[in-house]
This record gives structure tokens, sequence and C-alpha cells, in this order.
């Protein structure tokens, strides 16, 4: 059953890689964000798959870590989005 862990583990990796052209690629700040996000959550994936092949609590500990970093990261790209279209708001009245 490891071997199955370590095989799906890779393949989320190799997602990442396919992640990462959208970064490079994005035309929109939001596409880089998904992208952002797709990092986040398919790296929590991988560490879990990890922990459990590796029998190691650690890594467990790691990816949930890396969970609520992710969600903040999130959240302050919707902040800082959404105060950019305030102040687009307030520049169009004049």
């Amino acid at each position: 059953m490891n071997t199955f862990y370590l095989c799906m583990a890779l393949f989320l990796a190799l997602n990442i890689l396919a992640g990462l052209w959208r970064v490079m690629a994005g035309p929109k700040p939001e596409d880089r964000m998904v992208a952002a996000q797709l990092f986040g959550s398919t790296g929590v994936a991988t560490l879990l798959l990890l922990s459990q092949a590796l029998d190691s609590p650690y890594i467990k500990n790691a990816a949930l870590v890396f969970a609520l970093l992710t969600v903040m990261a999130v959240l302050a790209f919707v902040r800082n989005t959404s105060y950019g279209l305030k102040q687009d708001k307030k520049n169009e009245s004049f």
C-alpha cells in the first residue's frame, strides 16, 4: 500500500508542474491565484500521502500548517483585489 501512496504523491507532484504553466502563462492575476490554490491543495494532499506512506505524523502537522497558509494567501489576495476595486470606483466618480 505504501507504493500506491508514493505513486499518487508523484502524480500530484506532476500536477503541480502542470499548474506551474498556468502561473507563467496566466494572463490575469485571478488565473495565477487559482494556480496558487492548486499548489496549496495539491501540496497538502502530497504531504498527507507522504505522511501515510512513511508513517510520519510530523509531515501531517506540516500539511496542516501549509493548509492554513494557503487559506491566508487566498484571503490576502481577495482583500487586496477588493480594495483595488474600491479605489477604482472612487476614481471613476470624479
